[in-house]
């Protein structure tokens, strides 16, 4: 039995409506790399990951992935309200990443600010509504 000190985070799940939709977006405008793109029952078993990180990686769910019908409509729902999940990175330079994801369509949520507790940072959203931070610290 485990005892937590050897729990490792490989995959969390991003609810999308459309799976290729969504890989341009996470590969093309966030730069992300694909790292499974494989069959899977009704769609694809498909996730990206940053290159910096190898050992995560960014399930883009769609609501038909799910085993039961109940399932898929709760899912489905989640997308028409838009409450989606938040994702949160560090980068090296976040006037440049703003730059870069404003130019390429990424839908602004917050511009660029100094945040009290050290950080400068952004948000922006997928096409789905997930909240998409970007932060680089102070000093």
């Amino acid at each position: 039995m485990s005892n937590g000190k050897d729990l490792a985070l490989t995959h969390v799940s991003i609810l999308v409506g459309d799976q290729e939709q969504a890989l341009e977006f996470y590969r093309d405008v966030l730069g992300m790399e694909v790292r499974q793109d494989l069959p899977f029952a009704g769609g694809r078993w498909l996730t990206v990951g940053p290159a910096a990180q190898p050992t995560i990686e960014f399930l883009l769910e769609f609501p038909g992935m799910n085993p039961t019908p109940a399932a898929v409509q709760a899912n489905e729902a989640r997308l028409a309200s838009g409450a989606q999940g938040t994702l949160i990175f560090t980068v090296e330079d976040v006037e440049a990443t703003f730059a870069r994801l404003e130019a390429a369509g990424a839908r602004v949520e917050q511009p660029l600010v100094d945040q009290p507790y050290g950080v400068r940072d952004c948000g922006f959203a997928d096409p789905w509504g997930n909240h998409l931070r970007f932060s680089q610290f102070l000093g």
